[in-house]
């Protein structure tokens, strides 16, 4: 399905240079604010206090985190836990105070404004866990760019796996600088969007390569950087269709879902922009700088131009 069809090539690797530029750029100053601010991280990587609370009725979220966050306490993460009645507090951990301490001065607030609220349990999550939580995601993060690389190299060409899982890796470190610049909270929620903008990104990369592919298969008289422009025009419509309704839904979640998924969605529309920014202008624009050429997609003579992908005289690809 296409909204439109473009009849001429967009010359986009004549340009190339100027976006990767702008690229680098960016990249280095996201590497810059991670090392000299680093990540302000949630509770679950830092450790505080976990409350759990119960209401005699459905539980106002706003208003409790009012209540909390008029104690003093910040990055306070309020939500339900299982029923609507039944609310999670999560607080940070403050020198020379108590978890019983923080947990009595909460719910002496909570109970001036409902006395019907009770505490459940309550119990302290120390540093320890949060440094195995951070372990545990940089193991997750690096066995998806392993599994993206080896995938893309069978699939396709090793050069393509570079190209793309470099592409990928500025997208992720460039959600990270932004995080880092602004000291937005990261937490195991957003460590989730950015392993689904892994997938997400080479997601854009495969089906650009893909058309990249077949173009060499169909077109012998053009030569690689007309080959990369056409791929990456006649998929603009897919791509417009794709990402532009995945956004709506991210940007409806970083709009009307509350505290608990703003910076959740927030990583997500980051990524989804630059994904496609990514796929577009950093990974084919290296998979050109690296040679990629026909003989390396394509076995036996090529294509006519026009010629039936689907003959089986006219060629096999890798």
């Amino acid at each position: 399905m296409e909204f439109f069809k473009i009849r001429r090539d967009i010359p986009f690797m004549r340009h190339a240079k100027v976006f990767n530029a702008i690229s680098f750029i960016t990249f280095a100053l996201a590497v810059f604010f991670l090392f000299s601010r680093g990540l302000h991280l949630s509770v679950e990587f830092t450790g505080g206090t976990l409350m759990e609370v119960s209401y005699s009725q459905s539980a106002d979220l706003n208003k409790v985190r009012s209540t909390v966050a008029s104690l003093g306490f910040t990055d306070v993460q309020v939500q339900n836990f299982g029923t609507a009645r039944d609310v999670m507090i999560r607080l940070p951990a403050q020198k020379g105070v108590s978890t019983a301490q923080q947990s009595e001065k909460v719910m002496q607030a909570l109970k001036a404004g409902d006395a019907g609220v009770v505490l459940k349990r309550t119990e302290f999550v120390g540093p320890q866990v949060g440094d195995e939580l951070a372990a545990d995601g940089l193991k997750a993060l690096a066995m998806v760019v392993v599994g993206i690389m080896i995938y893309l190299a069978f699939r396709f060409e090793w050069k393509f796996a570079v190209s793309a899982i470099i592409a990928n890796l500025h997208d992720i470190i460039i959600i990270l600088g932004f995080f880092a610049f602004f000291q937005w909270e990261f937490s195991l929620a957003v460590l989730a969007a950015v392993l689904a903008v892994l997938g997400y990104s080479v997601n854009e990369s495969v089906v650009i390569f893909d058309r990249i592919r077949e173009n060499f298969r169909r077109f012998r008289k053009m030569d690689t950087v007309e080959i990369i422009d056409n791929a990456i025009t006649s998929t603009i419509s897919r791509t417009i269709i794709t990402h532009g309704s995945t956004q709506i839904m991210v940007l409806s979640m970083l709009l009307f879902g509350g505290p608990t998924l703003f910076y959740f969605a927030l990583a997500l529309t980051i990524g989804i922009c630059f994904g496609i920014y990514s796929s577009v202008f950093v990974a084919a624009a290296i998979a050109m700088w690296l040679g990629i050429e026909r003989e390396d997609l394509i076995k036996g003579p090529p294509r006519k131009d026009g010629q039936d992908p689907n003959d089986p005289n006219a060629g096999a690809v890798v």
